[in-house]
């Protein structure tokens, strides 16, 4: 009796394997090609929708003056009055940077009492470069 509950037991696994192995040959053969085409316009923007809403999205853009490397302790030991002295000249333009991805060059100006940013050049996406802080 004991064989015949081991082949019986079996059985029962090499038709589960059979199963398994029908499966995996029935999901292989149900792949189809499809086709894209490309959107352009609304389509593109989806069901109805448009690019308006990215177009009037607010993204922060950062402006680099300088940068400067400095000891953890002298950078504990800074207080007011404190100056850290910045490796680009004065005349030298600054960078702006739309995340870590620098896009232009401009000159500091002064506007209505504010800081500006006059933009001298804007940069390709092969020129920027991915890091604010290298030179």
């Amino acid at each position: 009796m004991a064989e015949t509950a081991e082949a019986v037991k079996e059985k029962s696994q090499e038709k589960q394997q059979q199963q398994k192995d029908a499966a995996q040959e029935g999901a292989k053969t149900q792949a189809q090609s499809a086709e894209f085409s490309e959107a352009t316009g609304a389509e593109a923007a989806g069901a109805g929708g448009s690019i308006d809403i990215l177009l009037d999205m607010n993204i922060p853009v950062t402006v680099t003056i300088g940068k400067k490397e400095m000891a953890i302790r002298r950078l504990l030991q800074l207080g007011p009055d404190s100056v850290l002295k910045l490796d680009k000249p004065i005349d030298a333009p600054v960078d702006l940077y739309l995340k870590d991805t620098k896009f232009a060059t401009g000159n500091v100006v002064v506007v209505d009492g504010r800081f500006a940013i006059k933009i001298k050049e804007v940069i390709g996406l092969g020129d920027s470069t991915a890091n604010p802080t290298e030179p």
